[in-house]
């Protein structure tokens, strides 16, 4: 409507002007902005009727793969219509391909599309509306509205694949599964030699055993195997994160927590989430498919906090985890965590402590500005994982310029 207004201007001005000097060709100046400002206003766009339709070529991707958005407008106006159409691509979001406007001359009850190609990192991404400019077909006129056209995205994180993990938690629950119980009947692994009873099979029969005593019958025990109550505890603190040339710790923590998860429940345990940050976002615990769909929503929507609350470990919520149960915690750690850890241990919990290496990661930015300052970070952390393990919680120090699988492979193998 600016356009109008100087244009209408110009036109009144020069005819003014002509007038007062008596000048005709200053007058006959006047007349061809009049006539646009004529068209303009005779062309002009009335009440705009546009209803969108958004299309995802996937709701749900992983991190980094393409999705590709196809939006189609259509025009339920008596009037043919001249617009822009722009859509808006949530913050988190690059565009991969194509172009999320459109110059488009809509008909009465015809329709335009609108299609490009996104990727992003993990999140839940809404896009809520089309902003819409139409004009005349002169472009003096404009009509700016928006268009609700509602979708959205979530990117999981990266799920790395680990091989089997070798844990044996003190308490494991009746069913099935690939943990050690600690206690004989079906199973692998050789646990002992008891008496012989009736329905034994003769293939479990220690044939050693049983000829040094004479009249007796010894048989071969297996250590069963179950699954068992896991709990994985996140660290989000922000005082914890380390970031540098636009990476951050912290999302390799939500990396390894990923890849723990889909492991664990891919064993058949019962996986609980504790992410412990701004807040105590809990996943109640549970098995299948459905509980690893949401774990992963979960630590997509995980951010760092700096609530003083939650400042150190030891407000940890544990007894949300049954006792003797295994504790998985993700973080870097620091100085003052080792007595809250050593409480877990004191309760009765299996602790396995996966350490993002803050010191490694924050060197691999800095170069050799502070080499002094990194051994005494190497020495303070050395020593902070040695008080752990000797109250014996299992460590996994991990170098994230290494896979997580190698490190745990060599780590976690599953020796008996």
């Amino acid at each position: 409507m600016n356009r109008v207004i100087v244009l209408s201007a110009l036109a009144l001005g020069l005819a003014i002007l002509g007038m007062a000097t008596l000048n005709g060709a200053v007058i006959a100046l006047a007349i061809a902005p009049a006539i646009f400002v004529g068209a303009a206003l005779l062309d002009a766009p009335g009440e705009l009727r546009l209803r969108a339709e958004r299309v995802l070529s996937a709701e749900r991707a992983g991190a980094g793969a393409p999705v590709t958005v196809r939006v189609t407008v259509s025009n339920d106006s008596a009037q043919e219509v001249q617009a822009l159409i722009e859509d808006h691509v949530p913050g988190m979001l690059k565009l991969v391909e194509g172009q999320p406007a459109l110059l488009v001359r809509l008909a009465p009850g015809a329709t335009a599309t609108l299609e490009y190609t996104i990727q992003g990192s993990r999140g839940f991404h809404h896009f809520n509306r089309l902003h819409v400019t139409a004009t005349d077909r002169l472009g003096i006129v404009q009509l700016r509205t928006s268009v609700a056209a509602p979708g959205k995205l979530l990117i999981v994180p990266e799920v790395m694949r680990l091989a089997r993990l070798g844990i044996r938690p003190r308490r494991t629950r009746v069913y099935s599964g690939t943990i050690p119980a600690r206690q004989g009947g079906p199973g692998v692994e050789f646990f002992g030699v008891r008496d012989y009873q009736p329905g034994d099979p003769v293939r479990w029969i220690n044939e050693r055993a049983s000829a040094r005593f004479p009249g007796s019958l010894y048989v071969n025990e297996f250590e069963q195997e179950r699954v068992a109550d896991i709990g994985i505890i996140l660290d989000a603190r922000r005082s914890s994160d380390v970031q540098g040339d636009g990476q951050t710790l912290f999302e390799y923590g939500v990396q390894a927590a990923a890849a723990f998860a889909d492991a664990l429940i891919g064993q058949g345990n019962r996986v609980g989430l504790l992410i412990y940050g701004n807040a105590i976002e809990w996943t109640f615990p549970g098995y299948g498919k459905m509980q690893r769909e949401k774990l992963l929503r979960a630590l997509a929507r995980a951010r760092t906090g700096d609530r003083a609350a939650l400042a150190s470990l030891g407000d940890v919520p544990t007894r949300l985890f049954p006792a003797r149960s295994q504790i998985v915690l993700v973080s870097p750690l620091q100085p003052g965590d080792a007595p809250a850890i050593i409480g877990m241990r004191a309760h009765g919990y299996d602790v396995l402590i996966v350490s993002p290496d803050p010191v490694a990661f924050e060197m691999a930015h800095l170069g050799a500005m502070a080499s002094l300052a990194t051994r005494i970070a190497r020495v303070e952390r050395n020593s902070l994982l040695r008080r752990l393990r000797h109250a014996g919680a299992r460590v996994v120090d991990w170098q994230v310029d290494v896979s997580l699988a190698q490190v745990c492979h060599a780590a976690l193998a599953d020796r008996r």
